[in-house]
């Protein structure tokens, strides 16, 4: 199996720390609001991978935190007049939820980084001891960059070179350089603070992963993920944090998603294309966005579109129709044991097998493995009949169902009305009943009853819950 590793920008054949098992970190959202598609790329992109690690026998421990103290959130916390708590709590609710409907397993560990002040203290103490940070008078505490041999390492990016980008900047407070960075900085009115050697206050965000990684996975990693945006500095730093305190290489192999573009321009909510996975799942079902964003290789840029979207759900539909075909043809079948003719299908089946895991084993190319599904489906459509034994029809069956299951993707229909769909039936009921079209009003509100959707009539409106 071989891994484009961004610290070498070149595909390595992957061999663990230790036989077996993979230890892999993957940098989790910022929960201050519901997640957008951009957050759920990489979520798709390496829940994959970590599948594909579990159908290869390794034993994977999988972290992804959660950042639940920074500044936004408690923006959001001070414009709402409540506990910086309260919306981190509330929001990583609801991105669970989010993540239950793209079928991102949970991970081994989702630390949060309020949890883990006490062991990002006695890091930075660590550091300040080493060298690698000290304090300024207001209490701040910096990481010495230059004191770091290996700066840049990740992001490939020459330190003169970065100081002299930075040479316009004007130094704050009292850094010695333009590129040391916070580890902690000092409390201000109506934050949330923790007590520290140096001052009440909270920590930098770069520290946090470097803490929450060595606490559930040790001082080395076999791998440590991210969206590309995280190479600099985020990543760079969390090197320079890790192996200055550890004195060891911090991660093996680091892999980095690309960019996800909307109508060929980059997500903002100043164009007005910033699209959070929830508003998708009101049109889509989240297994067609899980999809589509494994329709293309994980380091290439991905464009989001109603038109990739629809192909997506197309596609989609053609396996779940080929498998609900399989599983009417199980119902009937008989025959315990494979005809001559049978026996050279399943070598075609396990051929295309070779031919998926020939994909995901080449730094784990999805697009190719969907191919070798989508092949997979056309055969079973075409070689299995009402005249198949019960034999073949369950193996073409559990084959599709494997293969799939490790790209994430349910294999059974769902029937479970989206949002959207509700929203159109309870608006044609509301004109239903303008124009005095009762039988049909109440063949919609039954319609949404049979499908667990209970109606209230209320003076702002019709209210809709799942039953």
């Amino acid at each position: 199996m071989k891994i484009f590793n961004t610290l070498s920008k070149k595909k390595e054949e992957f061999v663990p720390l230790e036989p077996g098992k993979v230890k892999m970190y993957v940098c989790g959202p910022t929960v201050y609001n519901f997640i957008h598609i951009g957050n759920a790329r990489p979520m798709i992109v390496f829940d994959t991978v970590r599948r594909y690690f579990e159908y290869k026998g390794y034993d994977v421990n999988y972290v992804s935190n959660f950042t639940d103290v920074d500044d936004k959130i408690i923006n959001k916390a001070i414009e709402e007049g409540v506990e910086a708590s309260v919306i981190s709590e509330r929001y990583i609710a609801e991105c669970k939820k989010d993540m239950e409907g793209m079928n991102v397993k949970p991970a081994t560990t989702h630390p949060l980084a309020t949890q883990e002040i006490c062991g990002m203290i006695s890091m930075i103490e660590t550091l300040i001891e080493k060298g690698f940070a000290y304090r300024a008078d207001d209490g701040t505490v910096y990481y010495r960059t230059k004191k770091f041999k290996d700066y840049g390492k990740l992001s490939h990016k020459n330190l003169e070179d970065l100081q002299a980008g930075h040479r316009e900047i004007k130094v704050v407070g009292e850094k010695e350089d333009e590129l040391d960075f916070v580890l902690w900085k000092p409390k201000k009115d109506g934050e949330p603070y923790w007590e520290a050697p140096w001052c009440n206050g909270r920590p930098g965000w770069h520290i946090e992963c470097s803490v929450m990684s060595k606490h559930y996975l040790g001082d080395q990693i076999d791998i440590h993920a991210g969206g590309e945006d995280l190479i600099f500095p985020h990543h760079e730093n969390e090197i320079a944090q890790s192996e200055a305190a550890n004195g060891k290489e911090f991660a093996k192999y680091w892999m980095h998603n690309a960019f996800l573009n909307i109508d060929n321009r980059k997500m903002s909510k100043s164009l007005g294309n910033f699209f959070t996975v929830r508003e998708i799942s009101e049109k889509y079902d989240l297994q067609v966005l899980r999809f589509f964003m494994l329709s293309a290789h994980y380091r290439s840029p991905l464009n989001f579109s109603a038109d990739l979207m629809e192909a997506s759900k197309n596609g989609l539909m053609r396996i779940l129709t080929a498998v609900e075909r399989l599983d009417e043809l199980l119902a009937s079948a008989s025959g315990e044991s494979m005809t001559e003719e049978e026996k050279a299908v399943v070598a075609q089946i396990k051929e295309l097998v070779v031919k998926y895991e020939a994909a995901m084993d080449d730094d784990f190319n999805t697009a190719d493995a969907i191919s070798a599904v989508f092949e997979l489906v056309k055969l079973a459509n075409t070689s299995v009949t009402e005249a198949s034994t019960r034999a073949l029809a369950e193996y073409a069956k559990q084959t599709i169902e494997t293969l799939c299951g490790v790209l994430g993707i349910i294999t059974e229909k769902k029937v479970e009305l989206l949002d959207g769909e509700i929203e159109a039936l309870i608006e044609e009921r509301q004109q239903a009943r303008k124009n005095k079209d009762f039988a049909r009003a109440d063949e919609i509100r039954d319609t949404l009853a049979d499908k667990g959707i209970l109606l209230k009539d209320t003076r702002e409106g019709v209210k809709w819950t799942r039953a």
